[in-house]
């Protein structure tokens, strides 16, 4: 076994309002898990309410830096907890995130576009879901064109929205179109290992996105979205097996929001197989 190299990229605090156990749980399972760090990455605040059920609160996000603080205080010397964000996009919230990034240094920001959000919904769902899906991808393409984000998170969450009339064949064009324009941003994105507990078995993406991404060469970054300690570095075996599948050679982590490629065999090599501790949330 090789020395920590991973982190879990991809994680959550109570402040969410849908996450349970504080992020010094989280980094207990990251050390069983061989992971070298933890990058907490809660649900940003937005303005004007803006599906305030499932996110911390403007006035809440010193409390959520507090608590970052302190987790890394706590597991200095053991594991490496950082402070991130995953920040919403949709069109026109790019002044307030601009503001939000800039008051305090992050190790990795994600870009996520929530469908399945109430007020995203209402704005940009007209009951055709083709339609739908093919706004989630123009979003996710200007989300990296913002240049606010380092990582795109989940990026094909949209196939949940209806399984059953999920085609990609069908859709496939409209992603190839939001791919280019990822890949000439530089931005990175994501495969998450949580879209195998999603209403569609596999993960974000699923494998025909991932070859696309590889063929454009977008650089990969693992999460598991753990929104509970157990959770953290979940699959992560089996997403790096779908990684070399489509020809990739690397995984990549950010940290002062700059991108560290990591050898595949290195990564796998430096995993330990830790089931969560009994009691574990």
């Amino acid at each position: 076994m090789s020395a920590p190299v991973l982190y879990e990229s991809h994680s959550h605090t109570p402040l969410c309002k849908h996450s349970v156990g504080a992020p010094e749980l989280f980094a207990q399972q990251a050390e069983r898990r061989g992971l070298r760090g933890l990058i907490v990455t809660c649900h940003c605040p937005l303005p004007d309410g803006y599906s305030a059920d499932v996110r911390m609160s403007a006035e809440e996000y010193p409390a959520y830096i507090d608590l970052v603080a302190r987790a890394r205080e706590a597991w200095a010397g053991r594991v490496d907890v950082r402070l991130g964000l995953e920040s919403d996009f949709y069109p026109g919230v790019e002044p307030w995130l601009e503001k939000l990034h800039a008051r305090t240094p992050l190790h990795h920001v994600l870009g996520s576009v929530h469908y399945q959000i109430a007020p995203y919904r209402d704005r940009y769902f007209t009951g055709d879901v083709f339609a739908y899906q093919q706004t989630y991808f123009d979003h996710l393409a200007q989300a990296a064109e913002s240049g606010l984000f380092d990582t795109l998170s989940h990026p094909d969450l949209i196939k949940n929205e209806d399984p059953a009339r999920w085609d990609f064949a069908r859709i496939q064009p409209f992603v190839e179109r939001a791919l280019d324009r990822i890949a000439a941003t530089g931005v990175a994105m994501e495969l998450n290992t949580s879209g195998l507990k999603k209403s569609l078995p596999e993960m974000n993406p699923g494998l025909a996105q991932l070859a696309l991404m590889r063929e454009r060469g977008i650089p990969v970054v693992l999460g598991a979205d753990a929104h509970r300690p157990s959770r953290v570095a979940d699959r992560y075996e089996e997403a790096l097996g779908l990684l070399a599948a489509v020809g990739y050679d690397e995984v990549n982590v950010f940290l002062d929001r700059r991108r560290q490629p990591i050898p595949l065999a290195t990564a796998l090599a430096s995993l330990r197989p830790a089931p969560p501790l009994p009691g574990l949330p």
